[in-house]
């Protein structure tokens, strides 16, 4: 008699094992691993041997492949469309995550307005929300056209039996965690119902040419819940970041089979949802009076210049171990760059608390703001104001080095399109820019100086 085998898997991230464990080796979870069932093996079979790509097995050469011919559509959204790489794909599968309130539900519905104004078929499928309380946002947004409709379904059995029956151009999921696979007898939500019908959407969205949008939740680490299979299976995924308390939101694309992940989207939410941020550039500073602790950078979001403003806040520390806290930049970067100041210049930040705050709630991902980091840290150190006509851009190395940084030229253009009279920068720029200065600085030392 053939020996029965068995797999578990761990609920948390998808992990498997031949054997029960306690504690997952991949996710650190404990009490998670259940014993999968013969379905439920059967679909993690069917999963792993089905390819998207081509029915063929046949080798050929690459020179003789014939390139696919992509067809995209406008979402209505000119942010939305910069991030998905020019537009919606027709037969894609996007992920979109967030934390709760965020605005990933209202601008899906936003967008699928949108296109049904363009008189293109959405389908809108929730099984968080009723019709009513869909119905109630969609006033607030605009978004009543003929060609959206709304179903409050879990089931995905009848969610793909309505697809089958009318012909649409778009579908929307909010979210994937709430849909419900009959084949199988795990709970909604859970890593194998979560893998069974994104398998399920992809598969039917590429048969049909269909472009499908699902919602994903994210986990109190911040990452999408569910398994990693989940962000493998789908050609792009988008993930909203920001406060939502705050009015800007950040989409940040991770993942695009169809184009570039390094481009982001900003939107500002307002009474008539998420819109697209129209001048983004001053939604970052001020053009006020003169503060100490006050300085301004640019960085590049894909192909965006952003000016920011970076601020600080220096001050007497009243415990053995002085505070140092971030928000919006890199914690273990501010380290160094606060034992290098004590090192080159002999600053005794040890034994002050030192502060950074990245306005409008961006995350500064790029090491070209080093240099306005440390003039705010000096300029609240020492009570000095820096003018508001100045801009520093630079990266800081360890040896005290200010090192040259990518884009520069057009980081110049933009503040100089934003009226700024100064610029503090590694290198001169190869372009001349009449109307905005260039001071050239190479160690740390000369920032002193200069300021």
């Amino acid at each position: 008699m053939a020996k029965k085998k068995t797999l578990f898997e761990c609920q948390a991230c998808g992990y498997q094992s031949a054997r029960w464990l306690g504690k997952c080796p991949s996710c650190g979870a404990w009490e998670e691993f259940l014993e999968l069932n013969a379905k439920q093996i059967e679909v993690l079979k069917e999963i792993k041997n089905t390819t998207t790509t081509t029915s063929s097995n046949q080798v050929i050469s690459i020179t003789k492949v014939e390139q696919d011919k992509i067809s995209r559509f406008s979402s209505g959204d000119s942010e939305l469309d910069l991030v998905m790489g020019g537009g919606i794909v027709s037969g894609s599968l996007t992920l979109i995550g967030g934390s709760p309130g965020v605005g990933k539900s209202t601008l899906l519905l936003k967008i699928a307005g949108n296109l049904a104004k363009d008189d293109k078929k959405v389908l809108y499928v929730s099984g968080e929300e009723s019709a009513g309380q869909i119905k109630l946002r969609s006033d607030r947004l605009g978004s009543n056209y003929d060609n959206l409709f709304l179903m409050s379904e879990i089931r995905l059995d009848a969610v793909l039996g309505e697809l089958s029956k009318n012909n649409y151009d778009t579908v929307v999921i909010d979210s994937i965690q709430t849909m419900y696979s009959e084949k199988l007898t795990a709970a909604p939500g859970s890593v194998s119902q979560v893998r069974e019908i994104t398998f399920e959407l992809m598969r039917w969205g590429k048969e049909n040419k269909i472009a499908i949008f699902i919602i994903g939740h994210i986990t109190k680490e911040g990452s999408i819940a569910g398994p990693k299979v989940l962000e493998h299976m789908v050609d792009t995924v988008l993930y909203f970041e920001g406060d939502s308390s705050r009015e800007l939101r950040i989409l940040r694309g991770f993942k695009n089979r169809f184009g570039s992940t390094s481009e982001v989207g900003i939107f500002e939410m307002t009474n008539a949802g998420l819109m697209s941020a129209k001048d983004v550039s001053k939604k970052f500073f001020t053009r006020g009076n003169a503060q100490a602790g006050s300085a301004i950078t640019v960085i590049m979001e894909g192909s965006r210049p952003i000016v920011i403003e970076v601020q600080a806040l220096v001050s007497d520390s009243s415990y053995a171990n002085p505070k140092r806290s971030s928000t919006g930049y890199e914690l273990n970067r501010l380290t160094m760059l606060l034992a290098l100041l004590e090192r080159k210049l002999d600053l005794p930040f040890n034994q002050y608390d030192v502060f950074i705050n990245i306005t409008g709630g961006i995350k500064i991902t790029e090491p070209s703001a080093d240099l306005a980091i440390i003039a705010a840290i000096i300029s609240s150190f020492r009570n000095r104001p820096i003018s508001k006509d100045t801009i520093f851009i630079g990266e800081v190395s360890l040896i005290g080095d200010i090192r040259d940084i990518f884009s520069l030229d057009q980081r110049l253009k933009e503040a100089k399109s934003q009226h700024f009279t100064k610029a503090i920068v590694p290198s001169i720029p190869t372009e001349k820019m009449s109307g905005i200065k260039c001071f050239k600085i190479d160690e740390v030392s000369k920032l002193i100086e200069w300021m």
